[in-house]
């Protein structure tokens, strides 16, 4: 039972990898990374779940009874693309926050932010 549920211990597996380097290190680029694993693992969950065993592509035919609705297919695609522009988003921010402070170790950007007011 447990052993058959192994998609769901890849998806806890990486929530937590992501989430450990989201909380411990302070690192921009490092916390992004984490972002982005953690992001994966929600989308293999919600691929996981709208799993419907044996049954087949939404297109009819004979014999076929059961279907696969491909709307959360769908959506988990959009959600890759928003997820790819937020990455990019975030990484030009990195740029530009080691641009204006010269680092982009969150510790080293408060304190000289800190240390101008």
């Amino acid at each position: 039972m447990i052993l058959g549920l192994y998609n769901y211990w890849v998806v806890v597996v990486l929530m937590m990898i992501g989430l450990y380097i989201v909380i411990a290190h302070g690192n921009l680029i490092k916390k992004i990374i984490g972002l982005t694993i953690f992001q994966t693992a929600v989308f293999i969950f919600y691929i996981s779940i709208a799993k419907v065993n044996g049954a087949s592509a939404p297109i009819l035919a004979e014999g076929i009874s059961r279907y696969s609705n491909p709307l959360p297919h769908v959506l988990i695609l959009t959600a890759i693309v928003v997820g790819i522009a937020t990455v990019a988003l975030g990484l030009a921010l990195a740029v530009r926050i080691n641009e204006a402070y010269g680092s982009v170790e969150e510790e080293s950007v408060q304190n000289t932010d800190n240390q101008e007011c």
